[in-house]
């Protein structure tokens, strides 16, 4: 029990900010509600007035933008651990990182290429 009393210890803590927090925002803060504010906003696009049934399409671009961040920030964080550990590495791990790099690197100009970074 006494090694997991530091894990026990911060998720406890952690909830309680997270408790405190949201209860200090809605004890504090300002309850001017208008009909801009209360209305949904879909990343710069006018909500529909009629909310029953959405017959406009959402454009595919977002997706795209939200999927190739994701894609990209996932490979990034893979070198954080290799970073911490380079010293305790020998070669081959360097040359192993080489390969990710390059790989990251062709994928990142295959998109670029295919214009998956433009926004127009």
């Amino acid at each position: 029990m006494n090694a997991f009393t530091p894990i026990l210890v911060l998720g406890a803590v952690a909830a309680a900010f997270a408790v405190v927090s949201v209860t200090i925002a809605v004890v504090v803060g300002p309850r001017r509600f208008n009909r801009a504010k209360l209305g949904a906003y879909e990343c710069g696009i006018e909500p529909l007035s009629n909310h029953t049934v959405s017959t406009q399409r959402f454009p595919v671009r977002y997706y795209v933008t939200a999927m190739l961040f994701i894609i990209f920030d996932i490979e990034i964080v893979f070198l954080y651990p290799w970073a911490v550990a380079f010293d305790n590495l020998g070669l081959c791990a360097l040359v192993e990182m080489l390969l990710f790099m390059v790989v990251v690197f062709v994928a990142y100009a295959y998109v670029w290429r295919r214009g998956g970074l433009s926004w127009e």
